[in-house]
């Protein structure tokens, strides 16, 4: 599994009330919640966002609720994984829950800049900077995890296994 984007570039503490508003929970529409991703923070989020794109930030990313709209927000808005130097536990989980990849690797937050262009491999762990032609690896994602993107979220990983026996 790889991913190829932009860098839509974040700093510490970015929190579940800033990545999806409380204003906008009262749906649960992927689409509609990805109009309003990031707004609080980058109100052209969702303007300029394309399919692949991905977020990094600092630390503590998905801290505050334990709300599953916000990586949900930021999946529908075609965001191929967020690289962070670590993340709110909840949110992670919630993260692998709904299918969003997300990797710990401060090295690649301090190497990088909004703009920039990365390519995951989820496999090895390797993110390239291939605007500055730099190398950073992260933990790969264990093969539970990589059944679990692989089927776009627990739900349907329950699902599928299920139904195959």
């Amino acid at each position: 599994m790889k991913a190829k984007g932009r860098v839509f570039r974040y700093n510490d503490n970015v929190d579940t009330d800033v990545i999806i508003p409380a204003r906008y929970l009262n749906t649960s529409d992927p689409k509609e919640l990805a109009k309003h991703c990031m707004e609080d923070i980058d109100k052209d989020f969702a303007q300029n966002v394309k399919a692949g794109d991905i977020i990094v930030a600092g630390k503590n990313f998905g801290c505050g609720s334990s709300r599953e709209h916000a990586p949900l927000a930021i999946k529908a808005s075609s965001v191929s994984c967020v690289i962070a130097s670590t993340f709110a536990r909840i949110f992670y989980r919630n993260s692998i829950n709904i299918g969003l990849p997300i990797l710990e690797c401060d090295e690649a937050v301090q190497g990088s800049e909004a703009g920039d262009e990365l390519e995951v491999d989820f496999d090895t762990g390797i993110i390239r900077n291939l605007t500055k032609g730099t190398t950073f690896k992260a933990q790969p994602f264990p093969e539970f995890m990589k059944k679990i993107m692989a089927s776009d979220g627990l739900i349907n990983y329950i699902k599928n296994k299920n139904q195959s026996g």
